[in-house]
């Protein structure tokens, strides 16, 4: 990420951490934040969760895990990670066989979790499969279910328990030379989550999985997970992420991507700036952002978009952005056009007029793109 000299307070120094692969996406060191998500489809159901799979590829995400409870989701785990357009981490609790199944099957990542995937020797076993086969693997500690020796030590979850859990596993793996590992201390409470992290962070230069588990729904899940990601983000921790939302996976992919584009540390798609609104504008302003936010979901290009009410704000946030409307009167607005006033528009022909104008400017950046890479 470059730095911004002349607006420094936008600057965020992230963590130093070592870079691993999750089959092609690369995680940590000076890699991009990556985005993840986990189907919840019956994974035995290879067509079903491949179409999830598939949704979730094209709504961003870099990478999919899966749960693999059983063995028939891990005999279906061949056939999603041939048709999956992106790397398929396997979700492995309580049965270390299925994670040798799914390293054999062809995953690009094993998520195992220290409290209940066994002892020690049944964690070489999966080491082993994941080394046969170049996966990597995911140490994901979680407040729920820590180790019995921990809860009996510290009494409670607590963070040096969480820490203290992922290093134990940590050692593991190091003990037996494997080094292609990243590690999370996920829990649902957002202290509890943060101060784990922050803690981890100063522990291991291993790359970081950042999530609040459980998080809730959509709205109170989203809310949650703005709150303990995004600080974490903006102090420099987490290599990648993955909301945890009582929703589609799609929307968890959504949220993931709008934390990080708050943050500035990835861009992808329309940024749309628009207002709440009030008695002042001149055009129903949530209805036209509704219809833009479906109308502009194909386009993948970084790009600003501001749909304002009114000319209080309208123009100079308009200044900043690739396209503007500003509401006027008389059933018409300003269109601007890269950060300047272009043409006059009568409301009724807003959405289509704003979505060319978009698909337009997407054209040019991408074409600008390609030419500055001959």
């Amino acid at each position: 990420m470059s730095l911004n000299h002349v607006r420094p307070w936008r600057n965020i120094y992230r963590r130093k951490s070592r870079m691993i692969h999750v089959g092609s996406v690369p995680v940590g060191g000076d890699a991009p934040i990556s985005v993840q998500t986990m189907t919840n489809t019956v994974t035995s159901d290879a067509a079903a969760t491949i179409d999830q799979v598939l949704r979730c590829a094209e709504a961003g995400a870099d990478i999919v895990r899966v749960s693999v409870p059983d063995q028939d989701s891990s005999r279906a785990l061949r056939e999603i990670v041939r048709e999956s357009p992106v790397p398929i981490v396997a979700d492995i609790h309580f049965h270390y066989k299925r994670a040798i199944e799914s390293a054999e099957a062809g995953a690009a990542c094993l998520r195992i979790n220290p409290g209940n995937i066994g002892d020690e020797k049944r964690v070489k076993e999966v080491i082993k499969a994941a080394r046969d086969h170049g996966c990597s693997i995911r140490i994901g500690v979680n407040a729920g279910s820590l180790e019995k020796h921990l809860l009996e030590k510290y009494g409670e979850p607590c963070p040096e328990a969480m820490v203290e859990s992922g290093l134990e596993h940590i050692r593991i793996l190091q003990d037996n030379d494997f080094h292609e590992f990243k590690i999370s201390v996920k829990a649902s409470d957002v202290f509890l989550s943060a101060a784990a992290y922050q803690a981890l962070a100063e522990a291991t230069d291993a790359p970081i999985h950042l999530g609040i588990t459980e998080a809730g729904g959509l709205t109170s899940g989203t809310i949650k997970s703005a709150i303990g990601l995004g600080n974490l983000l903006w102090m420099g921790i987490g290599d990648t992420l993955r909301v945890s939302l009582s929703a589609d996976p799609v929307e968890e992919v959504k949220v993931g991507y709008e934390i990080l584009k708050s943050l500035g540390l990835r861009h992808r798609g329309v940024n749309i700036i628009s207002c709440p609104s009030c008695a002042r504008q001149g055009f129903d302003v949530i209805k036209t952002v509704e219809a833009l936010e479906k109308r502009l979901e194909h386009i993948k290009t970084p790009m600003s978009l501001s749909i304002i009410g009114c000319v209080v704000n309208g123009p100079g946030e308009a200044l900043m952005t690739d396209v503007g409307f500003t509401g006027g009167g008389a059933g018409a607005g300003m269109v601007y056009l890269a950060g300047k006033q272009s043409h006059k528009l009568n409301n009724d022909q807003m959405v289509e007029h704003i979505v060319e104008q978009v698909e337009k400017r997407s054209a040019e950046i991408e074409a600008g793109t390609a030419k500055a890479a001959e």
